[in-house]
């Protein structure tokens, strides 16, 4: 009953959400446009509930082809782009810190690869790096986990295991409602997550 449920909830939502959204979108979707040529979203292969490959969507914060770019020559690359990376557009910077370029995830949502509230996809060679994070496929990958709300980015990969642990543990309706709301509580607030 709570997955059928959740479903539900993740669909009324995100319809909602894209529908409100909508005039956010077109905005973010000129800035993008205007600063950088490329695409307006970033799409990269996850991997999903039962180790489903899907195309996860996001607005595009770096400069076109930045996996390819040499700004990096002799630096060792870290899994995700430090706030600092020369990569990173202006409006993107801007994207990232208020979580805007998340809000294309809610299209996974409605297609049924990710759930609004869930362990956060990892792509494949991480998940190749650390077997261990394939115990989080076990349900759906959200838009918003446990661990994001418990401290995001100041936690260790060894807090975030633990937090996606008891969500896996706990998941029902009410602490995916109570996250939820304490994501809402993180982007009002302007705390970095």
């Amino acid at each position: 009953m709570y997955l059928f449920v959740k479903r539900i909830m993740d669909i009324v939502v995100s319809v909602t959400g894209l529908f409100l959204f909508f005039p956010l979108f077109l905005v973010v979707a000129i800035f993008i446009k205007l600063e950088s040529p490329g695409p307006i979203f970033f799409v990269q292969k996850r991997v999903g509930y039962k180790g489903k490959i899907f195309d996860i969507f996001k607005f595009r914060t770096m400069v076109k082809d930045a996996d390819q770019a040499q700004f990096f020559v002799g630096q060792i690359r870290k899994w995700e782009a430090e706030n600092n990376d020369p990569r990173i557009t202006k409006i993107g910077k801007w994207l990232r810190k208020t979580r805007v370029d998340e809000l294309p995830q809610l299209f996974n949502v409605i297609k049924g690869d990710m759930s609004l509230v869930g362990p956060r996809p990892y792509y494949q060679p991480r998940i190749d790096a650390d077997p261990s994070l394939k115990e989080r496929l076990s349900v759906k990958s959200g838009c918003v986990s446990l661990a994001i709300v418990q401290g995001g980015v100041h936690l260790s990969e060894g807090e975030i295991k633990k937090y996606d642990k008891e969500y896996q543990e706990k998941q029902g309706l009410w602490i995916d409602i109570t996250i939820l709301l304490k994501t809402i509580y993180l982007i009002l607030s302007g705390k970095r997550f």
